[in-house]
C-alpha cells in the first residue's frame, strides 16, 4: 500500500439509504446533455441543463471531478460526508468530490453546466484538487470577476428566454476553453498516464502506475492528488466504484463484465458499500430511471479519459 491511510475512514457518515428512499422523482426532472465541442473536449466531460420545478427538489451528486454552474433557479445546499453544507452560489465551482454528496433545493431549480476533466479542472481553476475538495464555492474567489460578468448575463438572459439552456451551456464551454491555461506538459502527460492506468481494470495494480511514472513514488503520490484530487490507491477505489455503478446500470452484462465485476470486490456487501458510497445510491436503483443525472454522470462514455 502506498498511501498512508484512508482518505475515507476519517469522514463521518451520510445515510444514503435514507436519503436514497426520499429523491424527486425521475419523471419530474429534465436534463439535457451536449457533447463538449471539440475545442474544449480535453477539458470538459459533457455540457448539461438541469431543470426540475417541484416546490422541493433531492438529488445526489456522485463522486465527481469538479464543475463550473450557474443556478439561475433554486436555493439550497449540498451536503458533504464529512458533515459541512454548503449553499449553492448563482454561479458557482462545484470543487473535486471524494464521495457522494446530497442535494437539498427549495425550487424551482435550474442548472446550467459543464463536468470538468481533471486536466480541465487544473487548467481553468490553477487549484490543488485535494486542498480544495469537497466544497460548493463562490466561482468569484477562484476564476474573478470575468466569470461574474459571463455568469450574471448567461442567467438574465435565459431567465428573460433571449437564451435557451444550451446555448447558455456551450457559451460557458466556450468561456472555459478562453480562460483554460496550459500546465507542464510533464504533468499533462501524467494526467494522461493516470487515466489510462484507471481504466486498464477495475482493480488496477499501482505498481503499474508507479513503474511507467517518470516519477519518484513520493512524487507520483503528490502530483496524483494534486490534479486528481485523491492519492492513487484511493482514486482507483473511487473510480472501480462509479465504472462498477456504471456497469450494472446495463441492461445485462457480459460474462466478461460479470467476472470482472465478480473479482474486483470482496462479496456483494463490499461492492454495495463501495457503490453507495461513491454514486449514492445501492445497486438496485442504478437501472430504474430514478435520477436521469445520476445516470448521466455514469454513463460509461463519460470515462473516456480512461480509455
Amino acid at each position: 500500500m502506498y498511501d498512508s491511510e484512508d482518505p475515507y475512514s476519517r469522514q463521518a457518515s451520510v445515510d444514503f439509504a435514507k436519503v436514497d428512499n426520499e429523491l424527486t422523482a425521475s419523471s419530474l426532472i429534465s436534463v439535457d446533455y451536449i457533447a463538449a465541442p471539440a475545442a474544449i473536449s480535453d477539458y470538459v466531460t459533457t455540457l448539461y441543463h438541469f431543470r426540475c420545478d417541484e416546490p422541493v427538489i433531492r438529488d445526489i451528486q456522485p463522486a465527481s471531478v469538479g464543475h463550473l454552474s450557474l443556478f439561475p433557479y433554486g436555493k439550497g445546499e449540498m451536503r458533504f460526508r464529512d458533515g459541512h453544507c454548503d449553499p449553492n452560489p448563482e454561479i458557482a465551482i462545484l470543487t473535486p468530490l471524494s464521495t457522494a454528496a446530497p442535494i437539498f433545493v427549495e425550487g424551482p431549480f435550474h442548472v446550467i453546466g459543464a463536468a470538468l476533466t481533471p486536466l480541465g479542472w487544473a487548467s481553468l481553476t490553477g487549484l490543488h484538487a485535494g486542498e480544495h475538495r469537497d466544497r460548493l464555492r463562490e466561482a468569484r474567489d477562484i476564476l474573478g470577476d470575468d466569470v461574474v460578468l459571463i455568469g450574471e448575463r448567461l442567467i438574465l438572459e435565459y431567465r428573460n428566454g433571449s437564451m435557451r439552456g444550451g446555448e447558455c451551456a456551450l457559451a460557458l464551454g466556450e468561456y472555459i476553453g478562453r480562460k483554460a491555461r496550459p500546465i507542464n506538459s510533464r504533468h499533462v502527460e501524467l494526467i494522461r498516464l493516470v487515466n489510462t492506468w484507471l481504466g486498464s481494470s477495475l482493480n488496477p495494480d499501482i505498481g503499474d502506475l508507479m513503474d511507467k511514472a517518470a516519477y519518484s513514488h513520493r512524487q507520483v503520490q503528490r502530483l496524483v492528488e494534486r490534479y486528481f484530487g485523491l492519492p492513487p490507491q484511493a482514486l482507483a477505489r473511487k473510480y472501480r466504484a462509479l465504472r462498477a455503478a456504471a456497469l450494472l446500470s446495463f441492461p445485462s452484462l457480459t460474462p466478461e463484465f460479470e467476472a470482472e465485476l465478480g473479482s474486483a470486490f470482496f462479496d456483494q456487501s463490499h461492492m454495495i458499500r463501495e457503490i453507495n458510497l461513491f454514486a449514492g445510491r445501492t445497486p438496485a436503483r442504478l437501472s430504474n430511471n430514478d435520477s436521469p443525472f445520476l445516470s448521466e454522470m455514469i454513463d460509461p462514455k463519460n470515462f473516456r479519459e480512461l480509455g
